[in-house]
């Protein structure tokens, strides 16, 4: 059973403290209030994850960290008179009340202002008054107030509550002309009617509705609140200035638009699916460019080292491995096993034969942990014999090994049950037998030095992996991860000290994890903050991203490939922006426009789709926060995208010949 209080103290230690909220008091408070007593019945389990979550009337309750975070810009001390505006479900309220005298706090929806006078009542919260009303008004017979909260978005910063300020009295409140755009700003009353303005960055909150807000069911867009000045730039319209519009695939000036990053030691390209042809293509095309017209001599992959190692004897024209194994034959098969993969390392053969130097040829590399789709697979084809449920448990936990899944009913929360507790040795075991399978062939192959060596260094830290990855949680990715840029460095070293590499692989991986939900809720890190902090400026990180369309994907870990199709991306994300943009597809350098970048600074929803796709939970499943222009130096989209086409015998049949890697 899960230990509420345990994880009361994690959220404020992970959550609140971690990310800068030093206030002792503050802490305090959030140690003692229970969140669960105040999420809707059945999210008591995901109160203190670091989100907001819904509570009657459409509303939400605020993630922790805002509440810290705007308590803090208050200045909350001992003895202040406090309003809040936008009771919701209370618990902001209630933090306050452990800190301040007395709490005055007003709701316009009814039900929800008398569900939190109960909550109050209930937990012995004695100083918190309660009000229905129209917040933008105040609460004038409680005036002055040394500060006041208000938990919604507003044009602008209501006269009355201004004016019930008293003189050193700290108003905080998110303005903004569209519901996208607001800022949290701080209004300080310095005289009788004089006052201070603080920005402190974008914040995204549901409107404020009243006589000095937004009218009932106004559109923000239609909306002006700035009179008498020309209308700023939306932030579409900044994007689609700086968009670098991209030409065809094939043609030259694809490639070229990407050599103002030749010089870097790594280059890595992201997809914001594993499924989706345009991020393979696009890739291929930048990848080209690099090899041939700027000597790059490494290409890795988010793939096994085993599967990907028969490629690059393929493509290195060296001789076959006498392994029967025929690479990528586990789920997920179409991520490799593909027409546009296919079609690249195709090229990769064709420029090798034209190099004479074999150290000036392109190798195909794997970077990730040994096998570790034959591993699972292992796992559950044992579990599904002994033990069904415990089966049903791993299949969810492996189904949701991609950091950014949120979602309540996947993420791995399923209780530990005794049966697959018991199976931990016995399915470690088979993880062992097949890792020294695979040496034992590795050393066979010993005239490979490098390869056998790098075998060895995967068996080293295989078993650590298999075992943290069994039970979940973030040291699995974070061992994961950095056995992969621990693999690109001996790549680099053993290729020569002018090698350089391109990296293929997913967002997740190769976007900053320190300015994603990963690193700063999660602790996690990953290639992209770890090649940044190595290389420094050498190194390149480009994500990929798509509005809509289709991708191959399952519902399921070890299920079977659908093409699904991809949702309209959410009216909060980066990706929506990039679509009211305008431009289909394009290029966008985030270091060429400061203005643009500076606003691209600001947290919002960024969507992250794996082998596992499941629309309906989309939302908490798919989607996280992340401040783009510090994620990525740039930003490759593709309005409407196009789900891959695995490779099948039909493929063979067009004259793809029998010796090729992929066993056709």
């Amino acid at each position: 059973m899960l230990d509420l209080s345990r994880e009361r103290n994690r959220m404020v230690d992970v959550h609140i403290s971690r990310r800068g909220i030093h206030d002792r008091e503050i802490l305090h408070a959030m140690r003692e209030v229970p969140r669960e007593a105040f999420v809707e019945p059945g999210f008591e389990e995901f109160a203190y994850e670091d989100g907001p979550l819904p509570i009657a009337d459409g509303q939400t309750i605020s993630q922790p960290y805002i509440v810290a975070f705007m308590i803090e810009m208050a200045g909350l001390e001992p003895g202040d008179h406090v309003l809040e505006v936008g009771t919701g479900s209370g618990y902001a309220a209630a933090v306050m009340s452990r800190i301040v005298d007395r709490v005055y706090t007003i709701e316009r929806h009814p039900g929800l202002a008398e569900t939190a006078r109960q909550r109050f009542k209930k937990l012995g919260y004695g100083n918190i008054e309660v009000r229905t009303g129209d917040g933008t008004k105040g609460w004038p017979e409680a005036a002055p107030f040394d500060a006041i909260l208000v938990a919604a978005g507003a044009p602008g910063a209501p006269l009355a509550l201004q004016e019930q300020l008293d003189v050193g009295g700290r108003l905080v409140i998110p303005i903004g002309d569209e519901p996208n755009e607001q800022r949290l700003l701080k209004v300080v009353r310095t005289g009788a009617a004089t006052y201070s303005e603080e920005d402190f960055g974008g914040v995204r909150f549901v409107p404020l509705i009243g006589e000095q807000g937004w009218p009932e069911r106004s559109n923000f867009a239609q909306t002006g609140h700035l009179v008498g000045r020309a209308r700023a730039r939306s932030l579409p319209e900044m994007i689609a200035a700086a968009a670098e519009p991209l030409p065809e695939f094939d043609d030259p000036a694809f490639g070229a638009l990407f050599d103002r990053f030749a010089d870097r030691r790594v280059v890595l390209l992201g997809e914001a699916s594993h499924g989706t042809s345009e991020f393979y293509r696009a890739r291929a095309a930048i990848t080209r460019r690099l090899i041939e017209k700027h000597g790059f001599t490494v290409v890795a992959v988010e793939a096994d080292w085993p599967d990907a190692a028969a490629i690059d004897r393929y493509v290195r024209h060296r001789a076959a491995s006498d392994s029967p194994d025929t690479p990528f034959q586990r789920f997920p098969t179409w991520m490799w096993r593909n027409t546009d993969v296919a079609a690249f390392v195709a090229w990769q053969r064709e420029y090798n034969g034209r190099v004479r130097l074999s150290s000036r040829q392109a190798g195909f590399y794997g970077l990730d942990i040994y096998n570790m789709s034959g591993s699972i697979a292992a796992v559950l084809k044992y579990l599904d014999r002994v033990d069904p449920q415990a089966a049903g448990i791993a299949r969810e936990r492996y189904g949701c090994l991609t950091p950014w899944q949120s979602e309540p009913s996947t993420y791995g929360r399923a209780a530990l049950t005794e049966g697959y507790q018991k199976c931990e040795e016995a399915v470690l075991q088979q993880c062992r037998d097949l890792l020294a399978r695979q040496l034992e062939h590795a050393e066979r192959d010993g005239a490979d030095l490098f390869d056998a060596t790098q075998n060895a260094r995967l068996i080293a830290s295989a078993e650590r992996y298999y075992r943290i990855m069994y039970y979940g949680g973030p040291q699995s990715w974070n061992l994961r991860d950095t056995h992969m840029f621990e693999t690109l460095e001996h790549l680099l070293a053993a290729r020569g000290p002018d090698a350089r590499a391109v990296v293929w692989a997913h967002n997740s991986h190769i976007g900053d994890a320190r300015y994603t939900e990963m690193g700063i809720v999660r602790d996690e890190v990953n290639i992209g903050q770890l090649c940044r902090q190595q290389f420094g400026n050498e190194v390149a990180l480009i994500g990929f991203g798509t509005h809509s369309g289709s991708v191959a994907a399952a519902s399921d870990w070890d299920g079977e490939m659908e093409v699904k199709a991809v949702l309209p991306s959410h009216s909060e994300s980066y990706e929506r922006l990039c679509h009211d943009c305008g431009v289909s597809r394009f290029l966008l350098d985030l270091r060429r426009d400061e203005p643009l970048r500076s606003r691209l600074l600001e947290r919002r929803l960024e969507r992250f789709i794996g082998v596992i796709y499941r629309p309906e939970t989309e939302l908490r499943s798919h989607y996280a926060d992340v401040s783009l222009a510090q994620q990525f130096d740039a930003f490759v989209w593709f309005d409407e995208t196009e789900a891959v086409t695995p490779l099948g015998p039909e493929h063979a049949a067009a004259g793809v010949p029998d010796t090729y890697p992929f066993g056709l």
